[in-house]
């Protein structure tokens, strides 16, 4: 879809959101039901079912989809689907684009046997690189004097300041969270 392709689809709705801003509060939801045996939950996705359990690190054996998996996968599709949106609508040509999200939890708190142990997906940092003419010209316009690309591509920049720079560049070239596999990011 190109840029005058999704302004003309969109523009009776910024119209009508406009006219009525309660009418853009969109519902969103997902439903689950204990279908089946074990520690499950099946959730109603798009192309199916989708059966999750535990995983390995706390007792599961594999054969159930990782919910923090899953929530992982959907803060992807949604970065994704508003990067390429916001793009398109601006008319920005991404090039390649890869999606990463990453993060940890402690099993220990899942267990219960450390309350000082946090429950839940932590750590989670999401990384979208763009490859592409608008990152390789932003590169170039945010690195300072004698700076190369992996010294500017090294700093990260506050997430205050990236939600409130709305310049393409900087939404292409953003990575939020602490830490990855590698390490702490900055």
């Amino acid at each position: 879809m190109d840029s005058a392709t999704l302004r003309a689809l969109q523009a009776p709705l910024k119209e009508r959101y406009r006219a009525d801003p309660a009418a853009a509060l969109t519902p969103i939801g997902a439903v689950g039901r204990f279908s089946d045996g074990g520690v499950t939950c099946t959730v109603a996705g798009f192309a199916g079912p989708v059966r999750a359990g535990l995983h390995r690190a706390t007792g599961g054996d594999g054969s159930d989809a990782c919910s923090a998996d899953m929530l992982l996968e959907a803060l992807l599709a949604y970065a994704g689907v508003t990067l390429r949106s916001v793009a398109t609508s601006m008319g920005v040509e991404l090039g390649q684009v890869s999606l990463r999200a990453e993060g940890t939890f402690d099993a220990r708190g899942t267990l219960g046997i450390d309350r000082a142990a946090p429950v839940g997906a932590q750590d989670v940092v999401v990384t979208i690189e763009v490859d592409g003419p608008e990152r390789r010209a932003g590169r170039a316009a945010a690195r300072p004097s004698g700076a190369d690309d992996r010294e500017v591509l090294r700093r990260r920049p506050e997430p205050e300041h990236a939600a409130a720079d709305r310049r393409p560049a900087a939404l292409l070239n953003t990575r939020y969270g602490r830490r990855s596999r590698e390490g702490v990011h900055g």
